[in-house]
């Protein structure tokens, strides 16, 4: 039998293709684990000391003491749990919960032996009831007096509304922005739930209502703004939102900045672009150290704002850069699981930090002393992997490589500033608003609309940084902000309202 041998033309051919073939597989991948696959990117931290490092040696691991004294178990009553009442079926609420109390009667007190029993006690049996839509409609009823002598009437003025002229009292208007905002619920069924309840107003009635609501909350949100501009180390992202008509049948992509401050606020700006302009626009006034991805964008906004004497420091997160190695798991697992199981090891190193250090000159210490030798191990790793001739420039792990190596300095930022994070994880966590917004309202009808969502989303996620009940925020500080000094709009922001009014706020009179 003749066999044919390849040509050298024929091998190339072949091996291309082969190369092909991988990265096609490698995106099939990635699209089946995006559908089927854990989405959770943390690291089993304890299986990966426990295997350790394909090439690692444990010379270079941190010497971090992993007992832990476990606290002898003492059982709480039900009556301590978390301060909330708990009845024998385990039915837990607090007090402003309200409750309706349903007598029972008893058969034996209303027969003809009544006398012979009496009521020595009650046992109760706690049920939770739901009201679909509870829509209350406030009736002010005034006197009309009329002076005798005079004979002259006088009728008594009704409160104040937040939006004059409006029947819509401010509990309503708050509520509509927390469904909206929080619980991601849009306008058109909130509409159909109040129909439902047998209050019958139109979807452009309550559009008109939450954008004056919103507009009196702006400069609240330029105060909160302020306030995250002026922070030394500022986290920053973008998330994309179709807001606006661009043609018919299709809508303008635009998208939201948002910037997560020092002290756990967040704003969301708007731009109709991804471009690094609108960066740039709202970094102006910003000193410090820029936490970001790996856009690059963000290099260009530092190095232009530098150009005008700015002293801003660019520093990279490393998740993102673990996301490049995570991709390349299927066509080189051995390099690319080498290169997150030393990623992990910095990160316990950041645990130990988080649970055991308070003060930033020690925290900064632990850095240098442990994480700086893995951060010089994994650089040189990667130097050591580029050399390499089999990679071609297709292949994830060269795309992973390259990334990391072209942000070798960014990535170390944090281990000479103790108040930067290795990653933007905590403004991604913030973020999500946006995305579970979009599932369920798609998009924005209007620029406009988009921008007043930000303004919205910026004091609803920061009210849950600050552990506020974003309700009780929004009616108090609507019915503030008209008798409030304008000179003092930052006492409105989230974080110094709760210090100032968080324990002694306005209500509706509903409550």
């Amino acid at each position: 039998m003749k066999t044919t041998e390849t040509t050298p033309l024929q091998q190339d051919k072949i091996q291309v293709l082969e190369e092909h073939v991988a990265v096609l597989e490698q995106q099939l991948d990635w699209f089946k684990r995006q559908l089927f696959g854990r989405k959770s990117e943390k690291q089993l931290l304890d299986e990966v000391s426990a295997q350790g490092s394909l090439f690692a040696t444990d010379k270079t691991s941190p010497s971090i003491d992993t007992t832990t004294d476990i606290k002898a178990h003492k059982r709480k009553s039900n009556k301590q749990l978390n301060g909330d009442e708990v009845n024998d079926t385990g039915l837990r609420f607090d007090a402003s919960v309200p409750t309706k109390v349903i007598d029972i009667p008893a058969p034996e007190l209303q027969g003809e032996d009544s006398d012979n029993y009496e009521v020595i006690g009650y046992k109760e049996t706690n049920r939770l009831a739901q009201q679909p839509g509870s829509y209350t409609i406030l009736i002010y009823r005034r006197p009309v007096v009329r002076h005798k002598g005079e004979q002259t009437v006088k009728i008594t003025s009704a409160p104040s509304n937040v939006l004059e002229g409006c029947y819509a009292d401010v509990s309503l208007i708050a509520g509509l922005m927390v469904d909206k905002g929080v619980y991601h619920l849009p306008l058109y069924r909130q509409h159909q739930r109040m129909i439902d309840s047998g209050v019958h107003i139109s979807r452009a009635t309550l559009i008109n209502w939450v954008q004056k609501g919103i507009e009196l909350l702006r400069p609240i949100y330029q105060a909160n703004l302020k306030s995250i501009i002026n922070s030394q180390t500022l986290a920053m992202d973008e998330v994309p939102i179709k807001a606006g008509r661009k043609s018919k049948g299709k809508m303008k992509q635009t998208y939201f900045w948002p910037m997560y401050g020092d002290n756990n606020e967040i704003a969301f700006t708007w731009s109709n672009s991804r471009g690094f302009l609108h960066a740039q626009n709202q970094l102006e006034r910003f000193t410090g150290t820029l936490l970001t991805d790996g856009y690059a964008a963000y290099s260009k906004t530092v190095a232009k704002l530098n150009e005008k004497e700015k002293n801003i420091t660019h520093a990279a997160c490393w998740v993102h850069a673990r996301r490049y190695f995570d991709g390349a798991l299927l066509i080189e697992p051995i390099a690319a699981q080498n290169a997150i199981d030393q990623i992990a090891r910095l990160y316990k190193v950041e645990k130990h930090i988080k649970e055991n250090i308070t003060e930033a000159s020690d925290a900064l210490a632990y850095r240098q002393k442990h994480s700086e030798p893995l951060v010089t191990e994994f650089f040189n790793w990667i130097y050591e992997q580029r050399q390499r001739t089999d990679l071609t420039p297709k292949n994830q792990l060269t795309k992973a490589l390259n990334y990391v190596n072209e942000r070798q300095v960014e990535m170390k930022v944090f281990l000479a500033n103790p108040n930067v994070a290795m990653d933007t994880n905590h403004l991604e966590r913030a973020l999500r608003v946006i995305p579970m917004g979009r599932k369920n309202y798609l998009f924005c009808w209007s620029e406009l609309g988009a921008e007043q969502l930000g303004i919205l989303q910026s004091l609803l996620v920061t009210c849950r940084l600050q552990e506020i009940n974003p309700y009780h925020y929004l009616v108090d500080v609507l019915q503030r902000v008209s008798m409030h000094p304008a000179s003092k709009v930052e006492e409105l922001t989230p974080r110094v309202w709760k210090e100032k009014f968080g324990d002694n706020f306005l209500m509706s009179d509903l409550a």
